[in-house]
């Protein structure tokens, strides 16, 4: 086992299709918990102490910081501008060497699945969590070989067999080729992009990881943020 596992959290995003005045991971769900405190005790849960956690910040940065104050922050101030693909650099840029599981800020999650993941993490394979439960039209999409790697993933892929769910790790042996493939985005790519040239130019191999039996969502419109307030809140009457 290693002796920490780096973490980053993407939210550098000003989230205007939720049309919230902050920013989007301090969405306030059913339990009382923002999405960032949310995920950050889902991490905390389930893999304790190791935990080292770097949040990526741009709109609204005070806000995030003020938030999560035990966290280590990397500036996206182009964050206007700009999509995930250089956040994500900014924070494999300037973090610790090793493997790093990331997450977009907006993911809403069942903390169960961090252990679903858990040893694909330990043996140190990059992978895409992916949901085969459901394609739908805006979100990022996957295709894969008969063995399971990821070929194509972007929200234009034709057939998908199913879609991202935004929480993604990179081995350690395949982040220097992440970073050059995030290098070359240009500014307005998803991180996504990145994976898939690395992948068709660099023969990186990247586990479609399949966690379709927890629930995940990611809050884009108040539709999603419906969703994960029902489950947020099913959770919540079972606890009692």
């Amino acid at each position: 086992m290693t002796d920490h596992l780096h973490v980053v959290i993407l939210a550098a995003g000003m989230g205007t299709r939720l049309g919230m005045p902050h920013p989007k991971p301090l969405t306030p769900l059913a339990d009382g918990r923002s999405i960032l405190h949310r995920q950050l005790e889902n991490l905390n849960q389930v893999f304790g102490e190791r935990v080292r956690v770097t949040i990526v910040v741009g709109f609204h940065a005070e806000e995030v910081m003020a938030a999560a104050p035990q966290a280590v922050f990397a500036y996206n101030e182009r964050y206007e501008h700009t999509n995930t693909a250089k956040s994500l650099l900014r924070a494999l840029r300037v973090g610790a060497p090793g493997g790093v599981l990331w997450l977009n800020g907006d993911v809403v999650f069942d903390p169960r699945l961090l252990e679903r993941i858990s040893p694909v993490i330990e043996a140190d394979r990059s992978f895409v969590c992916v949901n085969t439960e459901a394609v739908g039209e805006e979100e990022v999409k996957y295709t894969a070989t008969v063995d399971g790697y990821v070929l194509e993933l972007s929200k234009s892929v034709i057939d998908g067999l199913g879609e991202a769910v935004g929480i993604n790790y990179v081995a350690s042996s395949d982040r220097a080729a992440l970073v050059e493939h995030l290098e070359g985005c240009s500014d307005t790519d998803y991180f996504e992009r990145g994976i898939e040239t690395a992948i068709a130019v660099a023969g990186m191999r990247v586990l479609a990881l399949d966690i379709s039996e927890f629930f995940v969502v990611e809050v884009d419109f108040a539709g999603d943020l419906e969703r994960a307030n029902v489950e947020v809140g099913r959770t919540v009457t079972s606890a009692a």
